[in-house]
């Protein structure tokens, strides 16, 4: 299948040259792609998303700073699409909520050492391992 009349079909660009990460399409920028620009030049609007799976002749692969900066026309729109792969960056909120369950996590063992056993503090805990209790079934 890969040979011709001449022999095996060799490929002409040497692999080492070929690089299988996108490059930015800015002028003089060599940084990997990170999102892909496209042009909606009926609504004067230009779109920013997440890198496209394939590179298309009319959109513009662009490193993540280039993405940031990037600015449009007078009178365009900028659009810029969240990619649902990426993890999002926690916000206070969520900060907040892990503090509280950390601070909930260590009370039962202050409560416990407060009253000198653990074990006799619950009549229906069974064991204990770190915040986890187990429970003696309520048919026993």
């Amino acid at each position: 299948m890969g040979e011709s009349r001449r022999g095996p079909l060799k490929s002409a660009v040497p692999s080492n040259v070929v690089s299988l990460v996108r490059r930015c399409s800015r002028t003089a920028c060599g940084r990997p792609a990170v999102a892909t620009l496209t042009y909606v030049y009926a609504d004067s609007t230009a779109v920013l998303g997440p890198l496209a799976t394939y590179a298309e002749p009319h959109c513009y692969d662009l490193c993540a700073e280039h993405s940031e900066r990037l600015t449009a026309p007078r009178g365009w729109e900028v659009v810029r699409l969240l990619d649902a792969s990426a993890p999002a960056r926690p916000s206070g909120d969520d900060l907040e909520a892990l503090a509280n369950a950390v601070r909930e996590a260590a009370r039962p063992q202050e409560r416990a050492a407060d009253l000198g056993g653990g074990r006799g503090a619950d009549p229906m805990e069974v064991a204990r391992r770190g915040h986890l209790r187990v429970l003696r079934s309520p048919d026993n």
